[in-house]
């Protein structure tokens, strides 16, 4: 890959990429860009060659790189995007904000965003993925979002043109999302701040978090429509046929699936990407062979295998 654009940020050829993702796994990418601002970001997709592929990765929180890595541009997205702020009972936030802290910086301005607060990740990927918890999801409180697309153009994005659905929008893949701003009702803050000191201590209580993790591995498999809000929710859980199928602590090489929360997929130490989406492969073959469900992947695979492995991946991203 050749003549490249020189942005004013930073330009990294072949960089891994297993210590920018929770589970610490995955092969480098072609180029890894961090964009000063939106207006370097903007330039830079621009003057890049459009048969070039770009992938925006966030926190990587909810993902697997495989280990042959990414083949085009890697956009991550750091300082300059993580601002915070308050008007009223909006808040308006850059991609690279983590969702723990916008909802914090919320409460203490009165603002209930608190169901953001036990999300992991950012809130670029939360707006791309309608992240929820606890009977809010994105989709409930989003304003408007503005990306830059493929070909550099600024652009404002609104509720209905972001079509969201259960874990999903409409935002095309190679659209980076830089800022939204959110509506929440409004609260006293220290109402808010117990609200989510009680959230945390049941996360705490139910799911590995001092554990390597990427979240939630697989969607829950029924029960919500189009909307993805908490009127549609039924009691059918991933965790639950999961456990059902006896994969509760599942185990392939350093991967398993967690024993206190069977929908968690953990890096125990060393686990390859491989290891990792093999596993969880194996997962969804069992548990439609034990009850005729198939588990969808909530956790976003990318990029290629090393040679060699050919992972059985009916359902891969890229």
């Amino acid at each position: 890959m050749t003549g490249m654009p020189q942005p004013r940020g930073r330009l990294s050829r072949d960089r891994p990429l297993s210590d920018l993702t929770w589970l610490r796994v995955g092969g480098p990418a072609d180029w890894l860009f961090q964009p000063a601002d939106t207006d370097d970001l903007a330039a830079f997709l621009r003057a890049l060659d459009p048969a070039v592929p770009v992938f925006p990765m966030g926190v990587g929180s909810n993902l697997i790189v495989r280990d042959g890595g990414i083949r085009g541009v890697v956009i991550r997205l750091g300082r300059g995007f993580n601002t915070i702020g308050v008007e009223g009972d909006r808040v308006t936030a850059g991609a690279a904000a983590l969702d723990a802290h916008v909802a914090r910086r919320a409460a203490g301005a009165g603002v209930d965003l608190t169901f953001l607060r036990t999300i992991p990740g950012s809130i670029g990927g939360a707006v791309r993925m309608n992240a929820g918890c606890y009977g809010s999801y994105v989709a409930d409180h989003l304003v408007e979002a503005q990306a830059v697309t493929r070909h550099g153009e600024v652009v404002t994005l609104t509720p209905d043109t972001l079509n969201f659905g259960y874990r999903h929008s409409a935002l095309p893949e190679s659209c980076v999302l830089t800022r939204a701003t959110f509506r929440g009702p409004m609260g006293d803050p220290e109402t808010l701040a117990a609200k989510m000191a009680a959230q945390i201590a049941k996360r705490d209580a139910t799911q590995p978090t001092r554990e390597r993790s990427a979240g939630s591995t697989f969607r829950n498999p029924a029960g919500y429509s189009s909307t993805g809000r908490a009127d549609d929710v039924h009691d059918l859980k991933a965790w639950s046929v999961i456990d059902r199928a006896g994969l509760r602590g599942a185990r392939r090489g350093a991967a398993q699936m967690s024993g206190k929360h069977p929908n968690f997929l953990l890096n125990t130490g060393g686990a390859t990407a491989a290891d990792l989406e093999g596993l969880g492969e194996e997962v969804r073959k069992r548990v439609f062979q034990n009850s005729g469900i198939q588990l969808e992947w909530e956790i976003m695979r990318v990029g290629e295998p090393a040679p060699g492995d050919s992972p059985d991946n009916e359902q891969s991203e890229r």
